[in-house]
């Protein structure tokens, strides 16, 4: 008797197989719609993040987000950062690099924090910076 369940069981399987298969297609074919979805939506984010910076990667953008702080530019910060490499990335030694460069201590300590605020909030200015940096 074991048997001939096992057979109609195995039967019944088989009869429900092209079910099972479309229902798989379908949910591959609904996959492949998210990622297009995703991808448009990333495009549209690029193209958003490239029209705040001009209009094309590289361009000087614009905006109160840009403005220096404590007299400092965002190029200024990029060097600054980068010259800290100089010192095994001591963050300790942010200070004489920003002196080094002409700028005094306490405005660097007000353009390093409010740097890496507008960095961490905004992606125009972190993608900005990152360009400035590999740059210098």
């Amino acid at each position: 008797m074991g048997m001939l369940k096992r057979m109609k069981d195995m039967r019944d399987m088989v009869e429900a197989a092209p079910g099972m298969v479309a229902q798989a297609q379908q949910l591959g074919a609904q996959a492949q719609q998210m990622a297009a979805a995703q991808q448009a939506a990333a495009a549209a984010q690029q193209a958003a993040y490239q029209s705040q910076a001009g209009g094309y990667p590289g361009a000087a953008p614009a905006g109160a987000d840009f403005e220096p702080i404590a007299g400092v530019s965002l190029d200024q910060y990029a060097a600054v950062s980068k010259g800290v490499a100089a010192y095994g990335y001591d963050q300790s030694k942010l200070v004489d690099v920003a002196a080094s460069k002409g700028i005094a201590a306490f405005a660097w300590d007000t353009a390093y924090r409010g740097w890496n605020e507008r960095i961490q909030r905004n992606h125009a200015v972190a993608q900005r910076f990152n360009q400035i940096y590999r740059g210098i």
